[in-house]
C-alpha cells in the first residue's frame, strides 16, 4: 500500500524564523478560542484544513482554533512510528477499508475511527507557555478533566503521554508546533469506537498495554455531541481560553 504523505515537514518540531518571536509577542494576549465542529471528515481533508489554519493563525488572521471532528478509519504513522507496529498486512487494512498516512506529528502509530473524539488545537503558544512539555501536560489535563465530568477517573501514566484509566489508555496526543510556536495536531479520545481495530496495530508502540473508551467505562452508550462540550469546556478552562462556535462554511456539519 502506498503512503499518503502529510504536507507539512517530516520534523516534528521546527526553531522559529528570525522575527516570528517578537510578531507573537507584540500580538495581544488572545481570549477567544473558536470552535468548529465538522463531523466525519477525511484524513486528507483534515489535514489541509490544519495547514490552512496554521498559516492563518501564525499571520495573526484569526484567534486560536480547536477542530473537533471523526475520521472514517485510518491509521497513521508519526514521527518515530516504527513500520512493524502496524500489524496488518497492506491487503488485510484495504480489505478493512483502512486508510494508512504518515503524519508530520510526534508519536509512533495511531488509529482513527467513527467514534473517536479527535481534537486539532491550532493555537499560537504564548510565551509563558511555550514549554513542548508542559503543552502536552496541559492537553491531557483537558481530557481528564473532560472525562471527570462522566465520573470517569482519569490520570497519567508515568513516562508515557496520553490519558488511562484502570491502566487502559483512553485517549492518545500526538502534536506538531510549526514556527511562530503555533501548534497542529492533538489528541484522540475513544469515546465510543469499534475497540476491535486498534488490533491492527500497536498503540502508540506500546507493548502490553490495552485501550478503553467511555463508552466502555460508563457501561453505556455516550452522547459525542456531550463529550464535545466536555472537551471545549476543560480546554476553556485549563487554556484560559473562551470557547465561541466558528462561523463559515467550515463551521457546518
Amino acid at each position: 500500500m502506498r503512503l499518503a504523505r502529510d504536507h507539512y515537514a517530516q520534523a516534528p518540531f521546527k526553531a522559529e524564523p528570525p522575527g516570528a518571536t517578537d510578531l507573537a509577542e507584540s500580538e495581544p494576549e488572545p481570549a477567544t478560542l473558536e470552535v468548529t465542529r465538522p463531523g466525519l471528515v477525511e484524513y486528507a481533508r483534515a489535514l489541509d484544513l490544519q495547514a490552512g489554519l496554521v498559516r492563518r493563525r501564525a499571520a495573526g488572521e484569526i484567534p486560536d482554533q480547536l477542530l473537533l471532528l471523526e475520521h472514517p478509519h485510518v491509521v497513521t504513522l508519526g514521527s518515530s512510528a516504527h513500520r512493524e507496529h502496524v500489524l496488518a498486512s497492506d491487503a488485510q487494512l484495504r480489505e478493512r477499508g483502512i486508510e494508512l498516512f504518515e503524519a508530520g506529528r510526534g508519536g509512533d502509530v495511531t488509529y482513527h475511527g467513527p467514534g473517536q473524539l479527535v481534537g486539532y488545537p491550532i493555537l499560537r503558544l504564548r510565551p509563558g507557555r511555550r514549554d513542548l512539555h508542559r503543552y502536552l501536560r496541559d492537553l491531557e489535563e483537558v481530557l481528564i478533566r473532560a472525562l471527570a465530568r462522566f465520573g470517569v477517573p482519569a490520570a497519567r501514566a508515568e513516562g508515557l503521554t496520553g490519558v488511562w484509566t484502570g491502566g487502559r489508555k483512553i485517549a492518545a496526543i500526538g502534536i506538531r508546533v510549526s514556527s511562530g510556536w503555533v501548534t497542529s495536531h492533538g489528541f484522540a479520545l475513544n469515546v465510543d469506537p469499534d475497540l476491535d481495530y486498534f488490533a491492527n496495530i500497536v498503540p502508540c508502540g506500546i507493548h502490553g498495554r490495552e485501550v478503553t473508551s467511555l463508552a466502555e467505562c460508563v457501561g453505556g452508550p455516550v452522547s459525542m455531541a456531550a463529550v464535545e462540550d466536555a472537551v471545549v469546556s476543560a480546554f476553556a478552562e485549563v487554556f484560559s481560553l473562551e470557547g465561541v462556535p466558528a462561523s463559515g462554511p467550515a463551521a457546518s456539519r
